[in-house]
């Protein structure tokens, strides 16, 4: 497996091409000292359950994954928590207005983007709506639609995190 840093070659503080492995998750630079931790980007993750036990499920509608099953998220934006988040990726990817989310477990991920790994910790949060009136596929989502518990197949979510959580929210009560 590659270093998670693989894709830097130069220190971002000076520029330096001497810029190598320092342990399995940063890199030093050999010239101006300078020691890069790569962390784990977070994102968000909702379960929206209908009247009828129905979960919401998205389509992507660009990659990775693209045309896959996915369920509504996305990544946390900076000086936002990730309450703030998963209401604003709901509101952006839906039109729906979240209410009081609660969290239920996370997952670590790599998602491909634009050809670099960006490792994440998505963090499922269990979502609450007034109604879906309005409820619209819009920004990254092709098409939104509600599922039967007994009818979701994981292998159909196309990402690896969402896959696992979908795995896990079927055998728990939501």
């Amino acid at each position: 497996m590659n270093h998670p840093l693989h894709q830097f070659h130069y220190c971002p503080r000076c520029g330096s091409a001497t810029f190598a492995e320092h342990n399995e998750k940063a890199k030093k630079c050999a010239r101006c000292g300078f020691i890069y931790y790569f962390n784990s980007s977070a994102a968000v993750v909702a379960v929206i359950v209908n009247d009828r036990g129905e979960i919401l499920v998205a389509r992507r509608a660009k990659e990775p994954a693209k045309g896959s099953l996915d369920l509504p998220g996305g990544f946390i934006d900076l000086h936002e928590t990730a309450e703030e988040a998963v209401i604003r990726e709901i509101r952006e990817e839906s039109g729906l207005t979240v209410l009081n989310p609660r969290y239920l477990f996370s997952i670590p991920n790599i998602y491909l983007y634009s050809d670099f790994e960006v490792h994440t910790v998505d963090l499922f949060f269990r979502c609450k709506v007034n109604d879906f009136n309005g409820l619209r596929a819009d920004d990254d989502v092709a098409e939104l639609l509600f599922i039967p518990r007994e009818g979701i197949r994981p292998a159909e979510f196309g990402l690896t995190s969402i896959r696992k959580g979908i795995e896990k929210i079927l055998q728990i009560v939501i």
